[in-house]
């Protein structure tokens, strides 16, 4: 039987890997973390009991995807109440160590692309991540889900399919996406409609996530002459607020965490950066998924009373 120490040493060498596995599952910081702590739970008492575990990394592996399964079964019935468009959780991924470090590709933590795999069915999900991200052979796979390994081949073929024709494209260059950015929100806090506009792709979209407990916009707005004057109004309202804009990577890409003049957040903004343009800005109000990131703002009474 291991030891409580090595133990300890396994989970948290393996702890990013399943964050990251968890967090792609689910869009939720909170509920990836509930996850991963539940796994080790269970392989601690797995060890205690005495039960042979060859590879802790397959064995921690398979029930964080377990769990994340029955937990994203779970989310898609509450989701059907869900009030406005539902975003994930915004994860920080600032500094030099990415908590999702071991996927291959920072594309496949992009906010734009975990709301392409949300609209994959669970096993899809599951199966797409875990090897076209991840890299677990089908027999492993096949193993953690239960199934054979030719069915899981053709659930990967299925989700790859759908995962292709909705895949947004993204700059690579993260000193570009950094650049345009940096303009993007300097423009929206000072006022300046003509650089802004300079930064818009013509189909930019904006879309926000208020989950009913925040203002916010209901649906999509499309296009340069609409998303213009709505950012422009969005600044003058944080001059009046005197929010500012503390520039942050969110989710792997280009975005900024808007704080009160005392410190508490009141959303967070995500930019799709292709071209050297803005092709979508993503807003994120919901006070319960912001939680994770410090103190939050009641928005409703900052708006009544500017």
């Amino acid at each position: 039987m291991a030891s409580a120490a090595a133990e300890g040493e396994t989970f948290d060498a393996l702890r990013p890997l399943l964050f990251a596995i968890a967090y792609r599952m689910l869009g939720s910081v909170a509920s990836a973390e509930d996850v991963v702590q539940e796994a080790f739970l269970r392989y601690d008492r797995a060890s205690r009991l005495g039960r042979p575990i060859e590879s802790p990394k397959a064995y921690l592996s398979a029930v964080v995807t377990r769990l994340a399964l029955d937990e994203l079964k779970s989310a898609r019935v509450r989701r059907e109440t869900y009030v406005g468009t539902w975003l994930p959780e915004p994860l920080v991924t600032d500094g030099p160590v990415d908590p999702a470090a071991h996927a291959e590709a920072a594309e496949s933590l992009s906010m734009a692309f975990l709301v392409v795999l949300d609209r994959l069915n669970p096993v899809e999900r599951a199966v797409f991540l875990l090897h076209d991200v991840f890299g677990y052979g089908f027999k492993e796979i096949a193993q953690i889900l239960g199934r054979s390994e030719p069915a899981c081949r053709q659930v990967a073929v299925r989700a790859r399919r759908h995962v292709r024709a909705e895949k947004p494209r993204l700059d690579a260059n993260r000193a570009e996406r950094d650049a345009v950015a940096h303009r993007f929100f300097q423009a929206m806090t000072a006022g300046d409609m003509g650089d802004l506009e300079r930064l818009l792709a013509a189909d930019v979209v904006v879309q926000g996530d208020g989950g009913g407990k925040a203002p916010q916009w209901t649906q999509a707005i499309v296009g340069a002459e609409r998303v213009g004057p709505l950012l422009l109004g969005i600044g003058r309202q944080m001059r009046e607020a005197r929010l500012t804009a503390e520039l942050h990577r969110i989710n792997g890409q280009p975005g900024a965490i808007i704080r009160t003049a005392d410190g508490q957040i009141t959303n967070v903004f995500v930019l799709d950066v292709l071209d050297g343009l803005v092709q979508a800005v993503r807003s994120v109000i919901n006070p319960d998924k912001l939680r994770h990131l410090g103190p939050v703002a009641d928005v409703r009474a900052l708006a009544r009373g500017r």
